[in-house]
């Protein structure tokens, strides 16, 4: 058998063997000082190389059980990035992976990192605890294999994501595969896809109907349509841009009904060079293309790209990939064989969840339940020899964050059960309620705020237990959680979302998450949740189980979450949660004061401290607890139709944050909205005191353009907007007061504005 390095010479392109070179040389400059630090971040930021945060807590939430003692952490600055772990992200597009990739991966994950594979919501692998002096051999053997790290992050075009079920799914227009994978390679590299102030990401789906691409929140997305031409079928899509997550959400606008597949990839090219040339730079938190889509509106991007097009050198491989997807097709490793004989115990509750049958009769698509995303190195091998029995190279990652395998012959599918639960893998409730994503929150994320990942286990251990008797209405709902503000566990799309914040409770820190309801699933992610109210994390549970149980009481007939929510109405649904919302004095209950899976108290130091000044106020509670108000109601009036309030509602409460702010030192503060935001700009957003601490510069210019440049027209996505934006900035001043109240430090003067 040749080895890897074999195996790199005849696989891999020379270009990409260098650049693996390139990076390694990188390093050592960076080692020895030659090499600027913010121009190696983003180096090592397109190799897919991360900074990681580290606290050295015990790890208890599913497969990460050990003890993991390192001498140091990332949080620190960049120069303890030779002594600490970071993480390491591999793309996967469309999730394809073949049974020696997978071998490869868990190698990998035992030589190099803890053991542990871990499946992103974008269908990537990532590898936590990895050395960066590790990092450029570990390239090499991906490449060897097939897989790069290439642009996994930095401000490059991210993993091509598409449904798992394209090619076998009985709703889809046409197998979408083929083009993702076309579009992933043209774009790797690509020299008009380097000058982004921001990530790029791109998603394929064969349907409307279904979750599949998740079209409506992504950079730039494909949905299968087709249309006839004198007498001929033609393939195309139906072509969105504009759409994203992240802390403040943006439906994707329709940028083409039809566009003929011969002119994706230079459309896409084109959208690239656009984005690269138009979009911001120097304001990271305006840089997606989804602001440069709302500030120049859909009609006048759209004009900008067709010119952009006709101007371009016509390239052969725009159209070079073609032929091959009329050929393209999978190939199942046995005879189709329909379902027969004897069932082990356990495995219709496991087939009624976890199997899909093909269009194609006889074969089914069997999904590994991967709880938290996780599986050990162990268990990545086991299931690479069931593909080589099963299904052949027909595996691909979930943006769900499992793993299935395609082309199962139906008769093989008790056998198949058998293995998997003699490997830990057999646990029914895919794509159920007990199937909840999260993204890695506390755990090694330096922007987690509250752990997701251990509130997901909680949750998922609580409902695994009952999954069977669950009402139906509730067991096919989707939970989604995000230790932090950023949609990384995609919490707007959920049925049930929630995103990790704090509070200080008598001077202590609780763990809390907001409540985000209303998001859609279905319909390639159709509708964005807003939050309804902040509850302590170990009050969550109790949420999940008062909404779904009066869900069940009170739905009318066939009534969808989504229409319940909508007809029952946030502000009811907020009463029901307001005992949750409590926190218990902490010698009442010190339980509260922790996080799920964590024993000690609770805090939120290793996000960093931003140098904040001036002495905290008990009335600034009161002020605050106005704003969450103030906001809330803007909430009820964007979801009765009326924009122009909703937006107003919204900008006081970012008036009333603002100024609970500036009262800390100011009071006699004249209270207009000039003068708060001037002072508020001078005092704590000019001076750094507001910093980057939870975002709070960021959050700040939500407020500045706002006040700057009221709308000229209320429309459901820009009210809608300012009600995120306005929560969000409280949630920044919330952390800036904690700062406040914690250093305890005297008042800045400043003589320039007001009084101090």
């Amino acid at each position: 058998m040749p080895t890897w390095k074999e195996k790199l010479s005849i696989t891999m392109e020379p270009q990409l063997v260098e650049e693996i070179d390139a990076f390694e040389s990188q390093i050592a400059l960076r080692r020895s000082g030659k090499l600027d630090e913010k121009i190696f971040a983003e180096t090592r930021l397109r190799r897919g190389v991360y900074g990681q945060r580290y606290d050295n807590g015990h790890r208890n939430d599913g497969v990460r059980t050990q003890e993991l003692n390192f001498s140091s952490d990332l949080t620190k600055g960049p120069d303890t990035l030779w002594d600490a772990p970071g993480m390491q992200r591999i793309k996967i597009p469309f999730g394809g992976v073949t049974p020696d990739q997978m071998d490869t991966l868990a190698d990998l994950a035992e030589e190099y990192s803890d053991s542990v594979l871990h499946v992103t919501t974008r269908q990537d692998f990532q590898l936590h605890y990895v050395h960066i002096d590790d990092t450029p051999n570990l390239m090499r053997r991906l490449a060897a294999v097939g897989i790069t790290t290439r642009e996994a992050c930095g401000n490059s075009v991210r993993n091509v994501t598409a449904c798992p079920l394209a090619g076998v799914c009985h709703g889809e227009v046409f197998d979408v595969t083929p083009y993702a994978r076309a579009t992933a390679k043209f774009l790797l590299g690509h020299p008009d896809a380097q000058g982004f102030g921001r990530k790029f990401k791109i998603a394929f789906s064969g349907c409307r109907e279904r979750a599949c691409g998740l079209v409506n929140m992504h950079d730039m997305g494909g949905i299968a349509v087709t249309r006839t031409e004198n007498g001929m079928e033609k393939r195309g899509f139906e072509l969105y841009v504009g759409g994203g997550l992240g802390a403040v959400p943006h439906d994707a606008k329709l940028f083409e009904p039809f566009l003929p597949e011969e002119e994706l990839l230079p459309t896409a090219q084109a959208v690239a060079r656009v984005f690269a040339r138009l979009g911001e730079k120097k304001n990271r938190a305006a840089a997606r293309i989804k602001f440069l889509v709302a500030k120049l509106g859909i009609e006048e991007f759209r004009r900008l790209v067709l010119e952009e097009r006709k101007t371009m050198v016509p390239d052969p491989r725009w159209t070079g990939y073609l032929p091959e997807v009329a050929e393209f097709k999978e190939n199942p490793l046995k005879e189709p064989v329909p379902l027969n004989g004897q069932r082990p115990e356990g495995f219709e509750k496991w087939y009624s969840t976890n199997v899909y049958r093909q269009k194609q009769a006889g074969y089914a698509v069997a999904t590994i339940t991967l709880p938290l995303g996780d599986l050990t190195s162990s268990q990545m091998r086991q299931l690479a020899d069931l593909a080589r029995s099963f299904t052949g190279d027909n595996v691909r990652t979930t943006v769900e964050q499992n793993i299935v395998l395609r082309w199962v012959s139906e008769a093989d599918l008790p056998e198949l059960y058998r293995e998997l639960v003699r490997m830990g893998l057999g646990e029914p409730g895919a794509g159920t309620i007990v199937d909840v994503t999260a993204c890695p929150g506390t755990d090694t994320c330096k922007l987690g705020i509250a752990s997701s990942r251990g509130l997901a286990a909680e949750i998922r251990t609580r409902l695994a237990a009952k999954l069977f008797t669950l009402d139906e209405a509730v067991k096919n709902l989707h939970i989604k959680i995000s230790g932090c503000f950023n949609s990384c566990g995609q919490h707007h799309i959920s049925d049930l979302g929630f995103y990790g914040t704090s509070r200080t409770i008598g001077n202590r820190k609780v763990p809390h998450f907001q409540v985000v309801l209303g998001g859609k699933w279905e319909d390639n992610a159709g509708a964005y949740g807003l939050a309804i109210g902040t509850v302590p994390s170990k009050s969550i549970p109790e949420v999940i189980e008062r909404i779904t149980g009066r869900y069940v009481r009170d739905r009318n007939g066939n009534e969808t979450f989504q229409e319940f929510i909508k007809r029952i109405g946030k502000q009811e649904l907020r009463g029901m949660l307001e005992n949750l919302m409590q926190v218990p004095a902490y010698e009442k209950d010190r339980s509260f004061y922790s996080d799920w899976g964590d024993p000690r108290e609770f805090t939120i130091g290793d996000l960093g401290m931003g140098e904040c000044a001036g002495e905290v106020v008990s009335a600034a509670q009161f002020d605050l607890a106005d704003a969450e108000r103030l906001v809330f109601e803007g909430q009820l009036h964007l979801d009765s139709g009326d924009y122009a309030q909703a937006d107003a509602l919204a900008y006081r409460a970012m008036i009333q944050a603002a100024l609970s702010l500036v009262k800390t030192q100011f009071q006699s503060v004249r209270n207009d909205s000039d003068t708060v935001v001037s002072e508020f700009r001078a005092r704590f957003y000019d001076t750094n005191i507001l910093g980057d601490r939870y975002a709070g510069n960021k959050f700040a210019q939500y407020l500045f353009r706002r006040h700057d440049s009221p709308p000229h027209e209320h429309t459901l996505d820009r009210a809608r907007r300012i009600v995120e934006e306005a929560q969000l900035f409280i949630e920044a001043v919330y952390a800036c007061h904690d700062s406040l109240t914690e250093r305890g430090s005297a008042p800045i003067s400043i003589k320039a504005v007001g009084k101090p």
